[in-house]
């Protein structure tokens, strides 16, 4: 899973990546390059897996970020940015809430809903561009001869392009599943999923979770395929240097569960529809990561395409369950494990052992 990380100068976008991925960037080659770097995926339910097994090696599910350049609000220069976007699964936009007289705003003033609809009118319009081009072509082609699938491609990306020109983002729009076959070969960027990453001030720690309320911004939570995350930025620097112990200790004395990364990676999660499961044994404890909805067979091939070729039943777990029982064994003996055909949908959480040919 891809997220690509996009802001506006001066934001913080560029910290948050460092922060997430421990990547290690000077100011220079932040500016000046994309960089691509992978956060690990928290999960508690994994911890206990691991206390239990005691294996050789633990594998956390993995979350890919890509920080592009800095956006110049220069339509040509920043459309080459933003192309390299499309294969992303979702767009994280980081999105300035803090004062800091030391780092003035590019645009002048702290103006988030200013600054969401600038940045979004810029996927838009690269994506007007590249729909705009498709459907000169097929409106040659078909002069050409009849078509009935160029005839529906042709009213699918008219549509579109209606839809942009009225500046609303395709991530709003409903498509069928065979609208989304056809879009998807156009990776258009204003429809990806927006997670929108408020970077708040240090004086609002501790008032996070109204964050959204206070600055007036609940509009954007309230759009379809879109999420809502604050943090504060330079708190999230100070946890990532240090220990667990001490790291919950500085969350819990702002009146925190978890950190505003831990909140992201899961509000993005969420908004993809992706789950987790697990394998679980003395060698390795692994989370896996599945859309929501998988079959069986589906997730046995994520772990392994043999899996998948030669499946014949899957043992299944709840992590909870297996967790009480203190064993695979004990938690058949209680009834507590399932032997699930191909057809059986994956649940987040479920621990499983894949029973497969050679």
């Amino acid at each position: 899973m891809q997220t690509g990380i996009i802001g506006l100068p001066r934001v913080g976008k560029t910290s948050l990546f460092k922060i997430l991925t421990h990547a290690h960037l000077d100011a220079q080659a932040a500016r000046a390059a994309t960089h691509i770097g992978v956060a690990r995926v928290p999960d508690a339910r994994l911890e206990r897996l691991t206390e239990l097994y005691k294996p050789r090696k633990v594998t956390h599910a993995s979350v890919e970020y890509i920080d592009i350049g800095g956006l110049a609000q220069d339509r040509a220069k920043d459309s080459v940015f933003l192309t390299q976007l499309r294969e992303a699964d979702a767009l994280a936009h980081v999105v300035r809430v803090f004062e800091d007289p030391a780092v003035p705003p590019a645009s002048g003033k702290i103006d988030p809903l200013g600054d969401v609809q600038s940045l979004e009118l810029e996927l838009m319009l690269t994506d007007l561009d590249q729909a705009g081009r498709r459907i000169e072509r097929i409106e040659k082609d078909l002069k050409k001869k009849a078509d009935p699938a160029l005839e529906r491609e042709l009213a699918l990306l008219t549509r579109c392009r209606a839809a942009i020109e009225a500046e609303k983002p395709l991530r709003e729009l409903d498509f069928s599943a065979e609208e989304r076959k056809v879009l998807s070969s156009f990776m258009f960027l204003c429809e990806k999923p927006m997670l929108y990453v408020l970077n708040l001030g240090d004086n609002e720690v501790g008032e996070i979770e109204s964050a959204v309320e206070r600055h007036k911004l609940g509009a954007l939570a309230a759009r379809p395929n879109t999420a809502v995350v604050p943090i504060c930025g330079r708190i999230e620097a100070e946890l990532i240097d240090l220990e667990d112990a001490e790291a919950a200790e500085l969350l819990a004395s702002y009146g925190l569960k978890e950190s505003g990364l831990d909140r992201l990676i899961h509000a993005t999660y969420k908004l993809l529809g992706l789950i987790s499961f697990f394998t679980a044994g003395e060698p390795e404890v692994r989370a896996w990561t599945i859309r929501r909805g998988t079959p069986a067979v589906k997730a046995a091939g994520t772990v392994h395409s043999d899996f998948e070729r030669a499946f014949i039943k899957a043992e299944v777990v709840h992590w909870g369950d297996l967790l009480a029982a203190g064993s695979l064994a004990a938690a058949r003996e209680r009834g507590r494990v399932k032997l699930e055909g191909k057809e059986y949908v994956v649940e987040d959480g479920d621990v499983i052992l894949f029973r497969h040919g050679g």
